[in-house]
């Protein structure tokens, strides 16, 4: 008897979108303390850009699997699974290689500690959006900084869906949210999305005019994923005792450390992954359940950009490169 196969994302080699290929590969069974779902939809992420480009902290081992995000209906589980059944509907979380666990495909298997049930009245395409821009933000924002009421909250590169996530995020714990957008094009987007003061970094002065919002006092804290040269500027407008937390490096110049002015005050400049908060899973745990109730109380909303079909894998990636979507682009299988 024929083993069932399903579609399954591979790339024999990094490069552009054109390597991504869609595969006939036998169905994986789960082993312990693994379980498998029907996936019913994909969020896509900058990460996988990069991994495809072999460009990330995870070298993809060819040929590689890719994905991060999936969310589905649990089909199988391995031995020593308890916290799910079949049937229960689900989504993933960053916490795995992709190499050895990637989820573009109709069916994917992961570790148990790296899935999470769905909120409830959430569709597919809304659950596949939600764990890794809100876990990102989570980490950060609440496990690393403790962000407190009134304080202020610097996100730059804004209309991402990390981005938009610490927006919602930051406002739920009472922040004044200012975000950074390069054009007058996502301007209305970013304040719809919660953020109290929106700059445009194309016609505005990011340091004058954070110091007006700010009355000169600077920013609390900066949530950055571009680096560069523009970690100069974070540090200009960050208050006394400021931390700037870089969370990626989308600016592939380098990136001068700004020794003087964190010197004068006191700054915090820390690197930062979602792999270093998923890797604990009691605080994976915890933060599962902190953001779960803020998900189906409607306190945070993912916003989806655009939705793909599977068979335009290569084109949905396109699009993330393209830099022009506002919220989530999502993968329809």
């Amino acid at each position: 008897m024929n083993k069932p196969t399903v579609k399954t994302v591979r790339f024999h080699q990094t490069g552009d979108a054109s390597v991504l290929d869609i595969e006939q590969l036998p169905l994986s069974e789960p082993g312990e303390h693994e379980v498998r779902l029907k996936v019913e939809a994909l969020g896509l992420n900058r990460a996988e850009v990069m991994f495809r480009n072999g460009a990330y902290i995870d070298t993809p081992e060819l040929p590689a699997r890719i994905g991060y995000e999936a969310s589905g209906v649990v089909d199988a589980i391995g031995p020593g699974v308890s916290e799910f059944k079949i049937g229960d509907r689900v989504s993933t979380i960053p916490a795995f290689s992709m190499s050895q666990y990637g989820v573009y495909g109709e069916s994917a298997v992961v570790p148990v500690h790296a899935v999470a049930a769905s909120p409830e009245n959430f569709s597919a395409e809304q659950s596949t959006s939600i764990w890794m821009q809100y876990l990102t933000a989570y980490g950060a924002l609440v496990e690393l900084a403790d962000l407190q009421a009134g304080q202020y909250l610097l996100v730059t590169a804004a209309s991402s869906s990390v981005g938009v996530a610490a927006i919602q995020l930051g406002k739920s714990l009472g922040a004044v949210v200012i975000a950074t957008t390069r054009g007058s094009a996502k301007v209305d987007f970013l304040t719809n999305q919660g953020a109290d003061h929106v700059i445009q970094t194309d016609s505005q002065d990011l340091v004058a005019r954070s110091a007006e919002i700010t009355g000169g006092q600077g920013v609390n804290l900066v949530f950055d994923p571009v680096g560069g040269p523009l970690l100069e500027q974070l540090a200009q407008v960050s208050a006394p005792a400021a931390t700037i937390i870089e969370y990626g490096a989308l600016d592939n110049r380098p990136t001068p450390y700004p020794l003087f002015t964190a010197l004068s005050k006191g700054l915090t400049i820390r690197g930062y992954t979602l792999f270093e908060f998923t890797a604990d899973k009691k605080r994976l745990a915890q933060a599962k359940a902190a953001l779960l109730p803020l998900f189906e109380e409607g306190q945070l909303v993912p916003v989806i950009d655009k939705v793909f079909a599977f068979n335009d894998i290569r084109d949905a990636h396109r699009y993330m490169e393209s830099n022009q979507q506002m919220g989530k682009i999502v993968v329809k299988v």
